[in-house]
């Protein structure tokens, strides 16, 4: 049997030829599932790229020679719908192989530079009255939640004793005074040393000392606010007897209140006395104060390498509690027009970040291009990227690992569209998807209202 010979490429794509022509129509069934399995058996056996030739029998020849001359036919008839393939041997159409990916738009927002934490609310001055001395209650001068005033009697222990003390200590230096007098007046006339006034003027001093120790006893008997504040609810009643150090009642200055936070130590070099603070309540929703930063920590804590930075929050209606949570917010900067993409667009490769960028590729379809992002701030689920994008342009979010190279033929699907439709006509309704990597960046943002 006498056989002609074809190489792979021409093999190949006169097959393809043979498929697009309607060669293998269900006319002819028979001839066609034969010629399709022998070259499907000659190519399996030599695979495509060797330089080798492959037999051709006369039925598998008859095959291909019919589609040839029927694609021949096709492209005098439509000379411009398809350019040549392979060996010069054209066909029909080509199929559309370029890999299918889901792809984002670039927006522009605005954006703030800030960091955000957590804390707990204090008041200005706080304390919880303490006697000094033990003692049994005899008056209580205030009630519960009242506002007091700096030097106001709250409570006065028993103090019999103490005024007792006091009466006994000064009947002494009376004594001692006047034993003073009179040896002053005898020394004049001679009849005693100068000694003896000089012990006389020792014993008045320590009479006069003892006096003095006797009304600071009293003194301490007496509890009084230590500052302007409001008190809280006491925990002790008339009649109680209190040991030294016993609670009695907590006092509050909310004329204004502080918070306590912790940033990254990162932060240290941007965070400023009298900078702006925002700080949210979470049991008042939707509310905000204003503030200044009042302190920074004079070190960085080694275990979390963290920053203690205090806050200063006015509190002139009162509406604030010491222990409420609070997120203050410290904003560094606001920037407009910033590009953010989907945070599925980046693409880490070692210690660097990428993103698909899709463009034309000049032959009427589109292509992905590799491009390094430079991250910005960070947002729920955006990124913002300082170059290489324009508002508007679109990149890959899913379907990175069909992509090889700086650039890929693609076929772009726009999920955000009605129906979730590709961009042209005849792709199907749902992208690829892939686990598109997203690395860490630098800082945190959060999206404005645009003006």
């Amino acid at each position: 049997m006498r056989g002609k010979t074809l190489n792979h490429s021409l093999l190949a794509a006169a097959l393809i030829s043979m498929a697009a022509s309607g060669a293998l129509a269900e006319d002819q069934p028979r001839s066609a599932a034969a010629a399709f399995g022998e070259a499907f058996c000659l190519m399996k056996d030599n695979p495509p790229g060797a330089d080798l030739m492959v037999l051709v029998t006369p039925s598998l020849a008859a095959e291909i020679g019919k589609a040839l001359a029927k694609n021949d036919e096709i492209q005098k008839v439509h000379p411009d719908e398809k350019p040549p393939l392979g060996d010069g041997i054209p066909f029909q159409s080509y199929p559309d192989v370029s890999p299918k990916c889901e792809v984002g738009k670039v927006e522009a927002l605005t954006l703030t530079d800030d960091a955000q934490a957590v804390g707990s609310l204090r008041s200005r001055q706080g304390v919880m009255l303490r006697p000094e001395v033990a003692g049994r209650i005899a008056q209580i001068n205030f009630t519960d939640g009242q506002r007091v005033k700096r030097g106001q009697l709250l409570v006065q222990l028993d103090d019999a004793l103490q005024r007792a003390q006091v009466q006994q200590a000064e009947a002494q230096a009376a004594i001692a005074r006047t034993n003073l007098q009179r040896s002053r007046e005898l020394v004049a006339q001679g009849f005693v040393s100068q000694s003896a006034v000089d012990q006389n003027e020792a014993a008045l001093l320590v009479a006069e000392a003892q006096v003095a120790v006797a009304r600071a006893q009293l003194a301490r008997m007496k509890i009084t606010a230590p500052f302007d504040a409001t008190a809280g609810i006491k925990t002790v009643s008339v009649g109680d007897y209190l040991k030294d150090g016993a609670d009695i009642v907590n006092l509050e200055d909310m004329s204004s209140m502080s918070v306590d936070f912790r940033l990254p130590e990162r932060y240290l070099a941007r965070v400023k006395v009298a900078q702006a603070v925002e700080v949210p309540i979470d049991a008042m929703p939707g509310r905000s104060f204003k503030g200044r930063v009042e302190a920074v920590d004079s070190q960085v804590d080694a275990n979390g390498r963290s920053l203690l930075v205090r806050a200063r929050v006015d509190n002139a209606d009162a509406v604030l509690r010491p222990g409420m949570f609070a997120r203050p917010r410290i904003v560094f900067a606001v920037r407009e027009g910033a590009l953010v993409v989907p945070e599925e667009a980046l693409v880490p490769q070692g210690n660097r970040q990428y993103v698909f960028k899709v463009e034309p590729n000049g032959n009427g379809g589109q292509q992905a291009r590799r491009i390094e992002a430079k991250l910005g701030l960070r947002l729920l689920g955006k990124v913002e990227l300082l170059e290489g994008v324009q508002a508007g342009d679109l990149v890959v979010t899913a379907g990175h690992g069909r992509l090889r190279g700086e650039t890929t033929p693609v076929r772009a699907i726009e999920l955000s569209k009605p129906g979730g439709g590709p961009r042209g006509p005849g792709a199907p309704g749902r992208g690829a998807s892939s686990p598109g990597g997203a690395g860490s960046g630098p800082g945190t943002g959060r999206p404005m209202p645009s003006a």
